[in-house]
């Protein structure tokens, strides 16, 4: 398995139905993000961001194409992983726009469930979740309950879950949306350090221009198509 490679696709296209009502959401896609690297994707509404990020999440599958994650082929025109549901749950980490932190655990708990799922003892699992939280700054709050944190130390907490199995890649949604810009810079400058402590590929979707600066790599996509430029790269102080 090569450890260069984060997430890379190879004409990747999704249709939706069939005949003269066929709907092409996705028409040979290119995209590849190095381990370290955080690079946005950004398009209108309907340029299909959303199908893009579930066939990279293994949430739906797409018509064809390949994909490899990690250096394994995950997708040739067909998956080539028998259970999707471990592979989303051990080698693609998810950050949504609302952190979604289950209210009945303790933040230690929210971070190690993952961890726990994928069969890691409870003690390693909860070492790995206080190592995630020393990062990110939120240790402090380690045995409160999500509804004692503010939205930025949720944001935070939800990064450490993502980062909890170690995956070769983490799919952003959104992330930074309901934030102003002071604390949406802030987790921008944490996803970076984050893909560079851990050499984590990310995939920022985004609208918010606040941080369109902050990327190196950008991926537009427009009518099922990607376009890519060199992005700012904006230091993040």
């Amino acid at each position: 398995m090569d450890k260069g490679i984060g997430i890379h696709i190879e004409g990747l296209s999704k249709r939706y139905g069939a005949g003269n009502t066929a709907v092409d959401a996705l028409k040979e896609v290119n995209m590849s993000v190095a381990p370290g690297e955080v690079v946005g994707l950004v398009g209108p509404s309907g340029a299909g961001k959303s199908t893009l990020l579930k066939c990279l999440g293994a949430v739906i599958e797409p018509t064809q194409g390949r994909m490899t994650l990690g250096g394994e082929v995950i997708y040739d025109n067909e998956w080539k992983i028998p259970d999707l549901r471990m592979l989303r749950r051990d080698r693609i980490g998810f950050i949504f726009q609302a952190p979604y932190l289950i209210p009945f655990l303790d933040v230690t708990d929210n971070v190690a469930l993952l961890p726990m799922l994928a069969g890691r003892p409870n003690g390693e699992a909860r070492t790995r979740a206080l190592e995630l939280l020393r990062a990110l700054d939120v240790a402090h709050r380690a045995k409160a309950q999500p509804s004692e944190l503010s939205g930025g130390e949720q944001q935070r907490v939800s990064i450490a879950r993502a980062l909890a199995n170690r995956p070769p890649v983490i799919l952003a949604d959104e992330p930074t949306a309901p934030l102003d810009s002071e604390r949406a810079l802030a987790v921008m400058r944490i996803l970076n350090q984050m893909a560079s402590q851990y050499q984590t590929a990310i995939i920022v979707v985004t609208h918010d221009e606040k941080i369109i600066p902050t990327f190196k790599r950008i991926y537009h996509i427009r009518d099922g198509r990607t376009f890519e430029e060199a992005g700012e790269g904006r230091a993040l102080q």
